[in-house]
């Protein structure tokens, strides 16, 4: 029996994603929950697995092919045994079960989960729990015609235009209506004759070309990276957190040298033996120290009830830089683990994200974030404030700078500080306050221990 696999939502509310690396060909036998292909969403690179068991029989989308949720991405010729009397394997077998009533969601204590009649239940990708809430289904669509052949379904309505019938999708036909371009004269190149981008610019192309006496560019002196996935989505969220948050930043000058010690002798102790040990790890545990001794800084802003939310709990982001775009994955009860398992759990973090692994759920529940620029060799910044945060850590580079110490001029290992933060939570004396407690437990980290 001939099985197509949609391409699911993956519990996050996306409508399309991108084809990134399959890992079957037509031809192979695959089992259920092998992982058949790599997608990138809007957050994350994911996995998905397949929800039968099989022949492949085509791949219905390439490699780099952006689709859209609900289109078919791959055919299997379904061989697997019988799951039971009157029972196939399906999508649906693969999802878990909803959270029971009164489940506390993952990073939140003490606050039950709320209670809703009758849930509806979202199909999502194993592992990533369900979306509950008031969201709809989308509507079905029509039953294609059958075709001769197996072929992809084309996500998009057929038009007429003088007599003349028009597959694309709507992104395209909004496309080309940017553009001018009538959809009624082109010939598509894509499944079942779709119109794609591509065949709109190719059309647009001619009248937007420079006039005769215009000297064109040299090729090469222009490169267009399509803005998509990951980037995408960092894109939005800072446009929407510049202009929705007033943002305040203070910079702070301070005198690491005993920080510096103190990293040194712990990459010495055993119990940081398997774990990456860097200067980042003790501002982590003073801002985790800071967040404890003035919990506004560690809340958000609610629009709607018109209400200050404070957490106290700390699921603590780090911002990462990775080949795909700028990610802010957080490690969830930060505030509660010790300093080798705060080590531990960086670690983890850094090399899933230079790895393209970090999933949506990662992500996702964050409350307050440390950048570190000081990598990059730079000094400090002003940083814009994760969505659904109130503030946001800088942690410029560690040099050798003139220090004054006891009337002296002496050399010392120094750092800039920058805590960028929400004006409409946080005022100035309480930003100055986190502040300057981060900065003194950096140059006396014996202030960790004692505020503890």
């Amino acid at each position: 029996m001939r099985r197509e696999f949609k391409l699911p939502d993956v519990g996050e509310g996306l409508t399309e994603a991108e084809i990134v690396r399959w890992h079957v060909k037509a031809g192979e036998h695959v089992t259920v929950n092998q992982t058949i292909v790599e997608i990138e969403t809007a957050k994350a690179i994911v996995e998905l697995p397949s929800p039968y068991e099989g022949e492949v029989a085509a791949l219905l989308a390439d490699e780099g092919q952006t689709v859209d949720v609900g289109t078919p991405i791959i055919a299997i010729e379904e061989g697997a045994p019988d799951a039971g009397p009157g029972r196939t394997s399906s999508v649906e077998d693969l999802v878990p079960s909803p959270p029971a009533e009164g489940a506390v969601e993952p990073g939140v204590h003490g606050s039950p989960a709320p209670k809703q009649a009758a849930p509806e239940r979202q199909p999502v990708l194993v592992g990533y729990g369900v979306k509950l809430g008031a969201a709809k289904r989308r509507p079905r669509k029509a039953p294609q015609p059958s075709a001769p052949a197996p072929a992809p379904v084309v996500p998009s309505v057929p038009r007429q235009r003088g007599g003349v019938t028009v597959l694309a999708k709507p992104p395209v036909r909004k496309l080309a209506k940017d553009l001018g371009v009538d959809l009624a004269t082109l010939t598509g190149t894509g499944p079942q004759g779709t119109i794609t981008r591509e065949d709109v610019h190719a059309a647009a192309a001619p009248r937007q070309a420079p006039p005769v006496e215009a000297r064109p560019a040299p090729a090469g002196r222009e490169e267009r990276i399509p803005v998509k996935g990951v980037r995408k989505a960092t894109a939005q969220a800072m446009v929407a957190s510049a202009f929705t948050a007033p943002h305040v930043t203070e910079f702070l000058q301070v005198d690491v040298t005993a920080t510096m010690d103190a990293v040194r002798r712990l990459r010495e102790l055993p119990d940081f033996a398997e774990v990456k040990v860097s200067p980042l790890l003790l501002v982590a545990r003073a801002l985790l120290v800071a967040a404890r001794r003035h919990p506004i800084v560690n809340s958000a802003w609610d629009e709607a009830a018109q209400e200050i939310v404070v957490r106290h709990y700390v699921n603590l982001g780090i911002a990462a830089a990775t080949p795909r775009g700028l990610i802010v994955p957080n490690i969830k009860d930060a505030h509660t683990l010790t300093l080798p398992e705060l080590a531990a759990a960086l670690t983890t973090l850094a090399e899933t994200a230079r790895a393209g692994r970090t999933q949506p759920a990662d992500m996702s529940g964050g409350t307050i974030t440390i950048t570190n620029v000081g990598v990059f060799g730079v000094d400090a910044g002003t940083p814009i404030i994760n969505p659904g945060e109130s503030a946001i850590l800088a942690f410029g580079q560690v040099r050798q700078l003139p220090w004054v110490v006891d009337g002296q001029v002496v050399p010392r290992e120094v750092t800039t500080l920058a805590l960028s933060f929400d004006h409409r939570i946080i005022d100035g004396e309480q930003g100055s306050l986190f502040l300057r407690d981060v900065g003194a437990m950096l140059e006396d980290p014996l202030r960790m221990l004692a505020w503890s």
